[in-house]
C-alpha cells in the first residue's frame, strides 16, 4: 500500500450526509437521487455518503450501487466529497466492493464493522488490515454496534490508525466515554455518527458529523457545524438543541424509514423502503404527519435560504 493516498487526500471537516436511496416502483428513483444530491451540494455539505446503512446498501445489487455512486461522483466533482459505503460482513467481498467504489470515482470508502459474524477485536484488526492493504483508496471505519453487535474499541481503532489509508472513524456507539477515548488515542479524524450527540462529540474534538438529519435540513446542519467550528458556542448550542425533536422523529422507527416518510411529505422522494423494511406503522405515521405540519414544513422551506 503506497503512502501517497494518505498524503494526497485528507477527509475535510464538516457535515456529511448519509443519503437515503430513493425508490419508485421497486427501482432506484434516478430523478429523486439527483434532487437529493443537489440539495446537499447547495447547502455546502462537506460530503455525501451514498450506499451506506441509511442508503439501504444491503438491499442494493451491484449495478444499482454502481449507478448511485457514479452519479454522485459526477454531480459532486469539485464541489463536495463522496465517501461511498463498501463494507460487508465478509472480508473478501468488502475488498471487492471497496475496489468497486474506487473504480467508480469515490474519494473514500466507508467500512461498517462486520455484522452477524461478531468478530473479536483481533478479528476486527485482521479484517480491516487486510482490506486496507488490498486497496488504494482512503478508508473510514464505521462503528455502529447497534446494527452490527460488534464494538470497535478505541485501542483497536488506535492500532488501525497506523495503516496509511485509514483516515477517519465514524463513531455511532452512543458511548461518550468511549468516543472521547477514541478521539484522544487515535490518530484519526473522528466524526459523530449519532445526530443526538453531535454537540457533545464536537466538544470532545470531533471533526464533524455523518448525519441522517441532514437529509432533511442540510443547510441548518452546515450552519450549526460552522458556528461550532468558528467558536461561536452561544449560537451553536441553541442550534444543536433545536435539532433534538427532529432527531427523535427521524428515529421513531428503524432508520431510514422515518426520514424517508418526512422526505416524502416534502415532495423530495417517495416514502418507499425496500424489504425487509416496511413503511412506518399507522401510529408513527400519525405522529410524523403532525410533526411535519407543525414544525418541519416551515424549516424545510427556509433551509437553503440561510
Amino acid at each position: 500500500m503506497s503512502e501517497k493516498v494518505a498524503k494526497t487526500w485528507e477527509m475535510p471537516d464538516g457535515v456529511y450526509t448519509a443519503l437515503v436511496t430513493p425508490f419508485r416502483n421497486g427501482e432506484v428513483d434516478r430523478k429523486a437521487w439527483r434532487t437529493l444530491i443537489e440539495r446537499q451540494v447547495a447547502a455546502g455539505a462537506a460530503g455525501i455518503v451514498p450506499v451506506g446503512c441509511t442508503g439501504e446498501a444491503a438491499t442494493l445489487d451491484r449495478s444499482e450501487r454502481e449507478w448511485l455512486v457514479r452519479e454522485a461522483v459526477d454531480m459532486c466533482s469539485g464541489r463536495c466529497a463522496v465517501v461511498a459505503g463498501s463494507g460487508t460482513n465478509a472480508t473478501s467481498s468488502t475488498i471487492a466492493y471497496t475496489r468497486d467504489v474506487k473504480a467508480w470515482g469515490a474519494d473514500a470508502a466507508m467500512l461498517i464493522s462486520p455484522y452477524y459474524n461478531k468478530p473479536q477485536q483481533h478479528g476486527l484488526l485482521a479484517h480491516y488490515r487486510e482490506v486496507a492493504r488490498a486497496v488504494d483508496i482512503p478508508l473510514v471505519l464505521y462503528n455502529v454496534p447497534g446494527r452490527t453487535a460488534v464494538n470497535i474499541l478505541p485501542e483497536t481503532a488506535a492500532q488501525l490508525a497506523a495503516e496509511p489509508n485509514i483516515v477517519a472513524l465514524k463513531e455511532a456507539s452512543g458511548n461518550l466515554s468511549q468516543i472521547e477515548e477514541a478521539i484522544a488515542r487515535c490518530d484519526l479524524k473522528v466524526f459523530s455518527g449519532d445526530d443526538g450527540l453531535n454537540f457533545s462529540i464536537f466538544g470532545m474534538g470531533g471533526r464533524g458529523a455523518i448525519s441522517v438529519v441532514s437529509n432533511l435540513l442540510p443547510g441548518a446542519m452546515v450552519r450549526f457545524w460552522r458556528a461550532w467550528a468558528d467558536g461561536d458556542i452561544n449560537q451553536a448550542w441553541p442550534m444543536s438543541r433545536a435539532f433534538d425533536p427532529i432527531t427523535s422523529a427521524c428515529f421513531v422507527e428503524s432508520n431510514p424509514v422515518p426520514v424517508k416518510e418526512l422526505l416524502s411529505m416534502a415532495g423530495l422522494c417517495r416514502r418507499d423502503p425496500r424489504l425487509p423494511l416496511m413503511p412506518v406503522s399507522e401510529a408513527s405515521l400519525t405522529f410524523l404527519v403532525q410533526f411535519y405540519e407543525s414544525t418541519l414544513a416551515d424549516l424545510l422551506a427556509k433551509d437553503l435560504e440561510g
